[in-house]
């Protein structure tokens, strides 16, 4: 069932990425999907069910404009820490403790941390991520995991979790 709900996904990605009906794009679109849904399947999810779920394509909505605000902010700061003539940085590498179950969605979390300027995940440990921080500014691990992980990790829950 894995195979078939990603090979749908795929045919329709490629789909609306090429916004074209001709047979030779019908045909190279099911050709690549199914290749592709071939070799990564097995490692597609597990819960199938989770796709059919709308609150999730609700939260993921939410997700983006959330992400797309942080992403502003964060650029602003970096940019305010480059131009200043005293370069007020505090760089560091923090640890913050997971609290989310799934690979995907750790993986997602990871992401979202190094696409935020001033921020690069390095490694995930066990139930770990360490990251580095252009500027560390507590070394309280409460209030560094909110401010780095805490937001995007309550969305990242609702969606994948």
């Amino acid at each position: 069932m894995r195979y078939l709900v990603l090979f749908l996904i795929l045919f329709i990605v490629w789909m609306l990425l090429t916004l074209s009906l001709t047979p030779a794009n019908i045909i190279a679109g099911a050709i690549a999907s199914l290749i592709t849904a071939l070799l990564f399947g097995k490692y597609f999810v597990s819960n199938i069910r989770k796709f059919f779920q709308p609150q999730r394509y609700f939260w993921l909505l939410l997700y983006l404009f959330f992400f797309t605000w942080e992403c502003i902010k964060a650029n602003f700061d970096v940019a305010y820490r480059v131009l200043h003539p005293d370069m007020p940085i505090r760089p560091g590498i923090v640890k913050v403790k997971l609290g989310l179950k799934s690979d995907i969605a750790r993986a997602m979390l990871a992401n979202s941390i190094t696409m935020t300027p001033g921020t690069i995940s390095v490694d995930i440990v066990d139930e770990y991520l360490f990251i580095h921080w252009i500027y560390v500014s507590s070394l309280d691990p409460q209030e560094y995991h909110f401010r780095i992980a805490g937001k995007f990790e309550n969305y990242i829950k609702r969606i994948f979790d």
